[in-house]
């Protein structure tokens, strides 16, 4: 270890980091530094971010603050931190994940290795057929309210890493610098798009939440992503009770249910004879209700099963709207694809899952879109719709490999 250095830090991690955070992509922090800018000068980048953190040098600028439209209105804000500061806490990450990520328990889904949404929608379909209720429920907040002292606990429960833990503490700190250069100090929290602040936030809701269901409600599986999370019970009471036990066990963590999206939840079906008023609920953009299914022996039932959700669809109307594609009748059809086929698989690959018709809307408004586009873009078909479908039709049947639905079959209706 060189002596003048306070801490020891390899070189070879911070090299990793910066590898994760060029793969991860991302926009540029405050310093407006893009990831292709910091590589043009990448050897002394990365020495001066390895030479101060071992020095204990290294002060995390302020983090850009970025307004993101929520799907139900409002604004979620996220804190998008420099290209450097994120190789910093990827580098911080990388030797602190490894301490927390064995002791999560198997239910929370949210930011970790190995896990997905797609899992925790799997599993909690699975349970809503053997509990009657589900007590679902959504933390005010959680990336902005996380308390500062009670977090450092459980930091320092796992790691005497003397760097580890001075770093982290600065990140809680940084300020957020506004839209207009105003710099807001931060007293809680762990902002929404740093590097570090989703193995942190587990670490607390692992404390808060996981470890204390798996002591005070062992009978009660649940499943939580992030600040998302369902819990199933046995009978309406044991639900009320429980949502009871769990505002007060919040309120000492210092957080709090969002009302509005804190619910209980009736999952009727065919054998559940029972009235209540709520028999839905909405998790990770599946709406989870009774449907028309068809069992083994190609009979019907109704069965409580998730599909995407219509607030899902919805905004991926909206995207496609907002493609504009009608507005570039100077490029080709493969250029199209080329652009915008990824999201399109991508909408597949998570809401195709379970109940996959429910999408077939949202694919269609696809197909019009390239309808609208192929209207303004050839003349012969300008002023005919069911022309312009027919013409996508054969499109689709000789070409299934231009768009991800075409591939699933869900081709082009040619009147």
């Amino acid at each position: 270890m060189d002596k003048t250095k306070s801490y020891e830090i390899s070189r070879h991690t911070v090299w990793e980091a910066y590898k994760l955070v060029r793969a991860n992509k991302g926009a540029a922090g405050v310093d407006e530094q893009s990831i292709q800018k910091f590589e043009e000068n990448l050897k002394d980048n990365l020495y001066k971010i390895w030479n101060r953190m071992s020095s204990g040098s290294y002060f995390p600028p302020a983090v850009k603050a970025v307004e993101i439209p929520k799907k139900n209105g409002g604004v979620r804000m996220l804190g998008i931190p420099t290209v450097a500061d994120r190789i910093a806490q990827m580098t911080v990450k990388l030797t602190f994940e490894p301490l927390v990520e064995p002791i999560f328990h198997s239910d929370s889904y949210g930011y970790r290795p190995g896990k997905s949404a797609i899992d925790a929608v799997r599993v909690t379909r699975t349970r809503c057929w053997r509990y009657d209720w589900v007590l679902e429920f959504d933390i005010k907040g959680l990336f902005d309210n996380i308390d500062h002292e009670l977090l450092m606990k459980a930091v320092k429960k796992h790691t005497d890493c003397p760097w580890v833990i001075l770093y982290i503490e600065r990140w809680l700190t940084a300020p957020f610098q506004m839209k207009n250069g105003d710099k807001v100090e931060r007293r809680s929290g762990t902002p929404q798009g740093g590097v570090i602040s989703p193995v942190l936030a587990n670490l607390f809701m692992h404390y808060t939440f996981d470890q204390w269901m798996v002591k005070e409600q062992p009978n009660n599986p649940w499943a939580r992503y992030a600040d998302d999370a369902v819990i199933h019970c046995r009978t309406q009471k044991d639900a009320e009770r429980l949502l009871e036990r769990l505002g007060e066990r919040f309120k000492q963590c210092k957080l709090e249910l969002h009302p509005e999206k804190t619910q209980i939840v009736y999952c009727k079906d065919a054998d559940r004879k029972g009235d209540h008023p709520e028999i839905k609920f909405d998790f990770l953009g599946y709406t989870f209700r009774p449907r028309r299914s068809k069992n083994r022996h190609g009979k019907f039932f109704i069965n409580f099963t998730p599909a995407v959700s219509n607030k899902a669809c919805k905004a991926m109307r909206q995207t496609i709207r907002g493609w504009r594609m009608h507005l570039k009748p100077d490029i080709e059809i493969e250029d199209l694809s080329r652009k915008y086929n990824a999201v399109i698989r991508g909408w597949i690959n998570y809401y195709g899952h379970f109940y996959k018709s429910q999408l077939y809307p949202v694919l269609r408004h696809m197909d019009l879109a390239l309808v609208h586009w192929a209207r303004r873009k050839y003349k012969k078909l300008e002023r005919h719709k069911m022309r312009a479908t027919r013409w996508l039709g054969r499109l689709a049947r000789n070409l299934p490999h231009l768009f991800a639905h075409w591939q699933m079959g869900i081709l082009p209706a040619t009147g």
